[in-house]
């Protein structure tokens, strides 16, 4: 398999995760699912949110460890999202409509870690300028991560850990690196956060 394979764009976050209470046995089938939530800032900027479970917005918001990856507000809320609806097949001249309901996340379950991610489809096409509100903030947050961070590709996970652990200065830094090593980052208590681009490659 190509070393490129899985691996997605990441950015260092200052600062360490908030922890919750250890986990038990209890909580270790529910590791294995994690829980996605549309927030919102208080500048209006909207972005989806990646939860261990239910209680991972809460836990982190307190902790001032959620930001948003566009301005950068720490200001965060749950942005209000409309059930989808459906429509049920008519029966003679009546029409019925099915409303699912959102699904529960278990509240039983004990969040630790977040990772806050853009869909695909909101990435503006490297052949066209930018042309909706998403497009231009992703390409306002290109610029400003590009400008004031350093790219170090796929050594982002080791430089990151050893940042973090005073190996080395600490710096803005962005690459790319593997879901399982950007998860192992996040269970150490190393704050990163995936990019909605993709980063241009040093030709040095």
């Amino acid at each position: 398999m190509p070393l490129h394979a899985h691996i997605t764009p990441y950015i260092k976050l200052g600062g360490r995760l908030a922890r919750a209470k250890p986990y038990t046995p209890a909580h270790e089938a529910s590791d294995a699912h994690m829980i996605r939530y549309t927030l919102k800032c208080a500048n209006t900027h909207s972005f989806d949110s990646w939860f261990k479970s239910a209680d991972g917005f809460d836990v982190l918001t307190a902790a001032g460890q959620v930001s948003c990856p566009m301005c950068g507000s720490s200001e965060i809320s749950k942005a209000l999202m409309a059930p989808p609806v459906s429509k049920a097949r008519p029966t003679g001249s009546e029409h019925t409509e099915q409303i699912s309901a959102p699904s529960t996340p278990d509240p039983q379950s004990v969040a630790t870690d977040v990772v806050p991610n853009t869909t695909a489809d909101q990435r503006p096409s490297p052949l066209s300028a930018p042309s909706t509100d998403t497009e231009r903030a992703i390409a306002a947050m290109r610029d400003h991560v590009e400008r004031n961070s350093d790219y170090v590709g796929l050594e982002f996970s080791k430089q990151a850990r050893a940042m973090h652990d005073g190996d080395v200065p600490t710096r803005a830094i962005y690459g790319e690196a593997k879901l399982e090593d950007a998860k192992a980052l996040l269970e150490d208590g190393i704050a990163v956060i995936p990019l909605p681009f993709t980063p241009k490659r040093s030709t040095n």
